[in-house]
């Protein structure tokens, strides 16, 4: 069965062809727009296009790549709603403005009315497409196209149309469409290197560690708002809202991509928060593996369409300051919740995992190393792989994997770690024994040179929470810190003949973080060892102290080789 766009939330807030729509408030305008955006931006569309690019949920998990493909047939918008009047001379950005019809009498024959709608109706054709401008002034000749009854048989022009449109309230506090045409500032070199200051990966008049460093603060800094490195409308987006943000306005920024098919939302109803809230809503096929989703899906009617699994879902992140003693500093997103919406009602059904699934990212892995993945990966942000069907394909299939899913790995718990090792190490091992071209050789170097970096990574990780005399949700003693420490360092050790500066360094601010732990030395080192305990940590704390040493002695040597 597949629902309709046009029944699409038929049964919620704001059915669709609904007239004389008053919104005062945050939460109404944000549940009227999600009615009318998804029904025509992502369902309409859908249905229409034979084969339309559902989004595949990989896709909705940080760290977001860029798009390999432009759809120019489908819908796409960028759009800034303010729940205050607009004051246009004081505004941070231009538009061209619309006029509202508050304060005005309603009967049919007042002259002030007639003005405005024609007003209104001569600043839409002035940035319409020629080949729209008939179709639309017949439509809106003789009504106020500034209403919100009337949104969703404009936005289909607005679809059409280039730059962003601008919703705020009138003098009553009434939503309605102000605006058209917005253009939003983008100091993007600007806002990149105060940024980039600011987390300590540049230096003033540094070119070097600017050049160095410029790609991870720029993809950071973009993924901070819940987009790739990507279009200048997705970015111009990103950083009105920082700048919105800043200002203290409550505010609302979306963005619907024809390349990514989703609409994200930056937005901040007058919270105190490092950065705003981010959210995306795009249409997905739940894997079918996921047997007991589906099921659940299926009981509460929450398919659009049932055969082909496609759902409504929404996704709200949460961000990370960056901290370079973490050895995660370049997680700026993680996810905070997933909904699926009831394509009827809007109805949120918010206990499910539609995009972060352990088995299916194990069962995806699975079926690459062995050539069964039908599919396509961006590998290196610019070559498309279709198919894994050779090794050479494989190998970019895993690389691509790998980069995708790198935190995760590092992240997630041992039972997800050790299905992974088993499956990479099984494929890589076997890769060894075959006679394979230089090619192919090279890519498997990467993708173990890649491997490593993520054992070694999750090792420091261990590391990190053992300093904080946590290990696997269990609180540790001194003594069950110090020997922890210990194993983690003794199989580094032998890693370290494909060391990495930036995890040697992290595991030596880890150790001395340990060594100098002020009450340890104070309580066990700096006197006498009285008790059993006491001698048993003086036994660890020299073997940390010593494994340190042989790291940092094997590092220099490679270093000076």
């Amino acid at each position: 069965m597949q629902i309709s766009w046009r029944d699409v939330f038929s049964q919620g807030k704001f059915p669709l062809g609904k007239n004389n729509i008053e919104i005062y408030d945050f939460q109404d305008m944000k549940m009227f727009l999600d009615t009318v955006q998804i029904a025509h931006g992502l369902v309409r569309p859908s249905q229409e296009m034979p084969n339309y690019p559902f989004v595949e949920a990989k896709d909705l998990l940080p760290s977001f790549e860029s798009d390999p493909w432009e759809y120019k047939g489908l819908p796409g918008f960028s759009m800034a709603v303010f729940f205050r009047e607009m004051q246009s001379f004081h505004e941070i950005f231009q538009y061209e403005i619309l006029a509202p019809f508050a304060g005005i009498g309603e009967t049919e024959n007042s002259e002030e009315k007639k003005r405005r709608i024609a007003n209104n109706l001569m600043t839409f054709l002035g940035r319409m497409p020629k080949r729209l401008q008939d179709t639309f002034r017949e439509a809106f000749h003789k009504v106020d196209s500034s209403d919100l009854g009337r949104y969703e048989q404009i936005l289909p022009y607005l679809f059409q149309m280039d730059r962003a449109h601008v919703m705020s309230a009138d003098r009553n506090g009434k939503q309605y469409l102000s605006g058209i045409f917005a253009s939003f500032p983008s100091d993007f070199d600007g806002e990149l290197k105060r940024f980039g200051v600011q987390i300590g990966m540049f230096k003033p008049d540094d070119n070097v560690l600017y050049e160095k460093n410029r790609r991870f603060v720029n993809r950071f800094l973009m993924e901070l708002y819940g987009f790739p490195i990507a279009s200048e409308r997705r970015t111009s987006a990103a950083l009105f809202a920082s700048r919105l943000h800043r200002n203290g306005e409550s505010f609302m920024v979306r963005v619907l991509g024809q390349s990514d098919r989703t609409i994200t939302t930056l937005w901040n109803n007058g919270e105190r928060r490092h950065y705003p809230h981010v959210e995306k809503i795009a249409l997905i096929k739940v894997d079918p593996s996921q047997k007991d989703l589906i099921e659940k899906l299926h009981q509460g009617g929450y398919f659009l369409d049932s055969e082909k699994l496609v759902v409504i879902a929404r996704v709200v992140y949460k961000q990370h300051r960056f901290n370079p003693d973490n050895v995660r500093l370049d997680r700026a997103l993680s996810l905070e919740r997933q909904e699926v919406l009831h394509p009827l009602t809007g109805e949120s059904l918010a206990d499910v995992n539609v995009v972060r699934d352990t088995v299916t990212m194990m069962l995806r892995l699975n079926d690459i190393v062995r050539g069964e993945f039908i599919g396509r990966t961006v590998y290196k942000r610019n070559e498309i792989v279709l198919n894994t069907d050779t090794d050479e394909k494989r190998l970019k299939f895993i690389f691509a994997w790998l980069t995708k899913n790198q935190r995760r790995v590092i992240g997630y718990s041992d039972e997800f770690y050790t299905g992974v090792t088993r499956i990479l190490d099984g494929y890589l091992n076997e890769f060894q024994s075959k006679d394979v071209s230089s090619r192919e050789r090279e890519l498997f170097l990467e993708v173990s040179t890649k491997y490593a970096y993520i054992r070694q990574a999750r090792s420091v990780r261990i590391l990190e929470d053992i300093t904080h005399r946590m290990f696997r949700g269990r609180h540790l003693s001194y003594c069950e810190m110090l020997q922890e420490a210990c194993l983690i360092l003794r199989d580094l050790k032998f890693e370290l003949g494909n060391y990495f500066d930036d995890l040697v360094r992290n595991i030596m601010r880890n150790i001395d973080s340990i060594l100098d732990n002020a009450y340890l030395r104070r309580r066990y080192i700096s006197v006498p060892a009285v008790t059993a305990n006491a001698k048993e940590i003086r036994k660890y704390y020299r073997k940390l102290t010593g494994l340190r040493d042989e790291i940092l002695s094997v590092v220099r040597s490679r270093r000076t080789s």
